[in-house]
């Protein structure tokens, strides 16, 4: 693998760490809120309905974790489990369409209703 390609590997697991702590923070500030009004699951998921900004920030969220995981888990295979490059990153990228996919699903049936 070129130098360039692990600096490019390198770069978008440090920018999407950067996003993924914000929206952690951000995550965790809306769950107390939430938890401190004494909100019920079902109207968190009624305010949540129809929302675009919800569904814009989780889509965010579910999109920096499909980037920064696969990075780390294409590391690991390599490193600990002495998989073969390509086989690592293959996987890698497997595990991250899966998050991305999943996530996504999730997102939109919490904000459609699905």
């Amino acid at each position: 693998m070129s130098a360039a390609a692990e600096a490019k590997r390198w770069y978008w697991q440090r920018i999407s760490a950067m996003v993924l702590a914000l929206c952690v923070v951000a995550h965790i500030a809306i769950m107390i809120y939430a938890v401190r009004g004494g909100l019920s699951a079902a109207e968190i998921l009624g305010r949540t309905r129809g929302s675009v900004p919800f569904a814009v920030f989780y889509s965010v969220f579910v999109l920096a974790c499909a980037v920064h995981v696969p990075i780390g888990v294409a590391r690991i295979a390599e490193e600990w489990l002495r998989f073969d490059r390509v086989l690592a990153l293959a996987l890698a990228r497997l595990f991250g369409i899966t998050i991305a996919f999943l996530g996504l699903r999730a997102v939109v049936a919490v904000v459609a209703g699905a």
